[in-house]
């Protein structure tokens, strides 16, 4: 499955988190034509994640599907354990699953800002434990978390969103620091606006749109597989000196 792949991740093994649909579906399919074998985590959408595991299976490469939701710190062995029963190691952790709940500030509740930070920071740092207790009996591994451009620009009327975006930055540098002679590299990827199921309608409409092309200088929206490109850099060799960095995929509307 992984003819004419820029990385050769043959012989590895990848959990994706968030993996049934969009950008971690993206990801999950890449990592596969790239030669990784895969399991494809998600919450709720079993026949999403089903769909993404019978592409990987079609076009040759090996995938299981595997129910947990991240921000349940219980369930984070399961997540674990079913990568090693199927394929044995762990090599690629990649930690896409997030939730946002839009509200302004002054309407926060504490229930949103629980489960966000439960899934989007507390469920990174641990599962990230759990894969990286694995990585370093083996002395190799690669964690990448994927955040937001919104860990450096705020977005209205989602507060507690970016702060845990803001902190997912900081997280990859600190256990890129503690992981580094475990032969574990840490890092993080922040897509700007990328095309989605979950952003088409938004990114659709006349006005939006424009208003969203006038913050890209690259006057493009992204597309999922410019978010796969990073991620296959940072889960292959190629980057094995490369850690505690954070690539923004966003088409330089950090420049505007």
């Amino acid at each position: 499955m992984n003819e004419g792949a820029p990385f050769d991740l043959r012989g590895r093994v990848a959990i994706v988190t968030g993996g049934s649909r969009g950008i971690g579906g993206a990801i999950a399919l890449g990592l596969a034509r790239a030669g990784a074998a895969v399991v494809v985590n998600y919450a709720a959408n079993r026949e999403a994640a089903a769909k993404v595991v019978a592409e990987i299976g079609a076009a040759g490469g090996r995938a299981i599907e595997m129910r947990a939701d991240v921000g349940d710190l219980a369930q984070h062995g399961r997540i674990v354990g079913a990568a090693r029963e199927a394929f044995g190691r762990i090599d690629i952790l990649v930690n896409n699953a997030a939730v946002t709940k839009r509200e302004s500030f002054l309407d926060a509740t504490p229930d949103a800002w629980g489960r966000t930070v439960d899934v989007n920071l507390k469920g990174v740092y641990f599962l990230s434990q759990a894969a990286a207790r694995v990585m370093a009996a083996q002395r190799s591994g690669k964690i990448i978390n994927i955040s937001s451009v919104h860990d450096e620009r705020p977005m209205a009327d989602n507060s507690v969103y970016n702060i845990t975006k803001a902190g997912l930055v900081m997280l990859t540098k600190s256990l890129a620091l503690e992981l580094a002679e475990k032969g574990i590299q840490v890092n993080c990827v922040s897509p700007g606006a990328i095309l989605t199921d979950e952003t088409r309608d938004r990114i659709s409409d006349p006005f939006r749109r424009s208003r969203v092309l006038g913050k890209i200088p690259a006057n493009r929206v992204g597309d999922p597989s410019d978010v796969v490109g990073a991620v296959l850099l940072l889960a292959s060799p190629a980057s094995d000196y490369i850690t505690g960095t954070t690539v923004y995929v966003d088409g330089g509307m950090r420049l505007k």
